[in-house]
């Protein structure tokens, strides 16, 4: 295995093993963010949304829907990149610092398993309707939403290539 492969790798996690890191950063008071999506076709929308999810602490951990929870959620064409290839994209972003998929519809075990100090999902989500915000705030944690950028979505690039 190359070493780019080691270093890829290294940020893909079991969620046993996570959460022994994720007490690692905390007793190193090292503030961690958590988010969560499908992220199947990565674009600018998704660049933009999880660094300034990055810039509110010190780790950033990605929950990633694993390919029967996606095709749950988008059907039955979905996702495009199988769960393998999306986590190791999302790896080689610099400013993530690790991924943990999850098989159910939504990320409350790993949010309830770990309870970062941050929880993060889409301005199009309100407080009260993020999976886990209340576990999260119960801990002293926060919850907030960040904007996306506009006209971006993996449902658009898919459609574009449909309509070739």
């Amino acid at each position: 295995m190359s070493t780019a492969d080691q270093i890829l790798k290294s940020k893909l996690y079991t969620l046993d093993a996570l959460k022994a890191e994720r007490e690692k950063w905390k007793a190193a008071g090292q503030k961690v963010v958590f988010t969560n999506g499908v992220f199947d076709l990565l674009h600018i929308g998704h660049i933009s949304y999880l660094a300034a999810a990055a810039g509110l602490g010190q780790k950033l951990i990605i929950g990633l829907n694993s390919d029967a929870s996606t095709r749950r959620l988008k059907g039955p064409t979905r996702p495009v990149n199988d769960e393998y290839s999306r986590s190791i994209m999302l790896a080689a972003i610099f400013f993530i610092d690790a991924v943990v998929l999850f098989e159910e519809d939504t990320p409350i075990i790993p949010i309830t398993t770990l309870l970062p100090d941050i929880l993060v999902k889409g301005g199009d989500y309100s407080i009260d309707q993020i999976v886990g915000a209340p576990e999260v705030m119960a801990n002293g944690g926060e919850v907030k939403a960040i904007e996306f950028v506009e006209g971006y979505s993996s449902s658009k690039i898919i459609d574009k290539i449909k309509n070739r």
